[in-house]
C-alpha cells in the first residue's frame, strides 16, 4: 500500500494558547485542510460537488493528542480513506512533527450528503470514483 496523502503545515503563533502550544480546536482545522487538499489533488473542487448536488459531512470525530505543537513547528497532516459497504466511510489522519513524532491522531466517520434530499447517498465510494480524476488518492 502506498503512503497516505499528506500536506505540510507550519504552526502559526496566533494558533497557540496561553500555554504556548497549539490550541486544541486548531488540530481539527489542520485535519479539515488536509481533507480538502486531498479532494483538490484528486481533481474534485467544491464547486464540482455542489454542481453534482452532494457534499461531504462529518458524522463523528475523535482526536487523540499525543505531543504538543509549538509556534514554528513544521508538521505533515496525512489523510487516508477507509471504505466499507453502506453510506459511511472512515478517515484516518495523523499530524506528525518533522522528526516523525506523532502529535495527534484524528479519526472520523463521514458520509456524502445529497444536498436536495438532505440524506446520505447510498454508495459514497462510487460517487467519489465518478467525481475524481485521481481516485487512487482515495484508495479506490
Amino acid at each position: 500500500m502506498s503512503e497516505p496523502f499528506s500536506v505540510p503545515v507550519t504552526v502559526r503563533g496566533y494558533e497557540t494558547d496561553t500555554q504556548g502550544h497549539l490550541n486544541q480546536a486548531v488540530y481539527l482545522n489542520y485535519a479539515e485542510h488536509a481533507r480538502w487538499s486531498l479532494l483538490q489533488a484528486a481533481g474534485i473542487r467544491q464547486t464540482d460537488l455542489v454542481a453534482r448536488g452532494v457534499g461531504p459531512v462529518a458524522l463523528e470525530t475523535t482526536v487523540r493528542y499525543r505531543r504538543e505543537l509549538l509556534a514554528g513547528d513544521e508538521v505533515t497532516v496525512s489523510c487516508a480513506f477507509e471504505w466499507s459497504e453502506g453510506k459511511t466511510f472512515r478517515i484516518r489522519q495523523v499530524i506528525r512533527k518533522a522528526d516523525g513524532t506523532v502529535a495527534a491522531e484524528v479519526e472520523g466517520l463521514g458520509g456524502l450528503m445529497d444536498l436536495t434530499a438532505r440524506k446520505l447517498v447510498a454508495d459514497p465510494r462510487q460517487r467519489f470514483k465518478e467525481l475524481a480524476a485521481e481516485p487512487g488518492l482515495f484508495g479506490l
